[in-house]
């Protein structure tokens, strides 16, 4: 029999195009002997269109977007078991997959929903989800857990709106220039600027508040970019690493999903010590946040060989140029076969889960 996966992706986020190059890869990835993929699309105003069951690889984008098919859902039919439902095309699915980059979806909304389906899902849970998505929360679980990492300061908007000039006061004062400006909750390099004089600061910090309430600056860190891929759910493994060398000033959105404008390098040319040192703060800080199915850790390599962790991301994505999936094969691990792995680690954490008594 094959397993119904259920690939969830679009979705209420700035982030709404990543996820569905991702969506893209990962169905044109899957062995469809072994699958059936059923589509389900979130589109950026909220609303869930279930769609038609994948018989074979899709060549366009747009296609994912089930515009035409007409089949809203209510979210909760996808477990009729549970939520007894008429809703057309409602076949139980034994598994989803969310494909999902930013807010309203890897930042645990979902996975709490699924959650109060009790559906089997691939990837981190709600705790480990949100976390990861905050940087200043997830910034905070590591300096906790121990591990280095560069200084920042982060600030709600009402206090930038209240007292810029003291924002700006303490940014030179406790980072100095160069410093990047980040929304706090928000991934995939949207909204992220360098700075090298306040002039710059400000834009930064305006442009930043459009995407999220709070933000976090960070000093600015001379060293390689390097990353690493993790799997697993209670004894986590490391993939190879892989380094990030941007022709541009830093790995920005346009980099990473349109232009390839980067050459990535797998695997990196780091020392085995250098190595030992980055899984061993990987497997920490995936430990840190509660983590579960995957994330790739992303970290600072300074030239006296001094390792900081800059973020985990609990959604990587998938798409042509993602470091996650070419690590892994370069690993040994192919594309398809770490999908399966994730998919067995998705109903392993569930079958465990299971097992757990919630009687008072």
């Amino acid at each position: 029999m094959k397993m119904k996966l259920g690939l969830i992706y679009g979705g209420k986020s700035a982030e709404h195009n990543v996820s569905l190059q991702t969506a893209l890869a990962v169905i044109n990835a899957l062995d469809m002997s072994k699958f059936d993929i059923h589509p389900i699309y979130i589109k950026e105003n909220g609303e869930w269109i279930r769609g038609q069951a994948i018989q074979e690889p899709v060549k366009e984008v747009n296609t994912l977007k089930l515009e035409n098919s007409g089949n809203l859902i209510s979210p909760v039919s996808l477990n009729a078991d549970l939520f007894p439902t008429k809703v057309e095309n409602s076949e139980k699915i034994d598994v989803i997959f969310p494909l999902l980059h930013g807010p309203n979806g890897e930042d645990g909304t979902v996975q709490g929903l699924l959650e109060l389906m009790n559906i089997p899902y691939v990837g981190n849970g709600v705790l480990a989800s949100a976390a990861g998505m905050d940087k200043v929360v997830m910034k905070n679980l590591f300096a906790q857990a121990g591990l280095a990492q560069a200084k920042y300061v982060h600030f709600i908007k009402k206090d930038y709106d209240e007292s810029p000039l003291e924002v700006y006061e303490e940014v030179e004062n406790s980072l100095g220039y160069p410093c990047f400006v980040k929304p706090a909750n928000l991934g995939s390099s949207v909204g992220i600027n360098k700075c090298d004089d306040r002039q710059g600061l400000e834009a930064a910090i305006k442009e930043a508040f459009e995407y999220d309430r709070k933000i976090i600056i960070e000093e600015g860190i001379s060293g390689r970019e390097i990353e690493i891929a993790v799997i697993g759910n209670d004894d986590p493994i490391c993939s190879v690493v892989g380094e990030i060398a941007p022709k541009k000033a830093f790995y920005d959105y346009k980099a990473k999903y349109e232009d390839g404008d980067t050459d990535l390098i797998i695997p990196g040319n780091i020392t085995e010590a250098e190595y030992k040192l980055i899984e061993e703060m990987a497997i920490t800080s995936f430990k840190a946040i509660d983590g579960s199915g995957l994330v790739r850790a992303d970290f600072f390599l300074t030239q006296d060989g001094k390792a900081l962790i800059n973020e985990v991301n609990t959604m990587p994505g998938f798409t042509p140029f993602s470091m996650f999936p070419l690590m892994w094969k370069h690993t040994g691990l192919e594309y398809p076969q770490l999908i399966e792995k994730l998919v067995k680690l998705a109903l392993e954490r569930f079958e465990q889960k299971q097992k757990i008594k919630h009687t008072v």
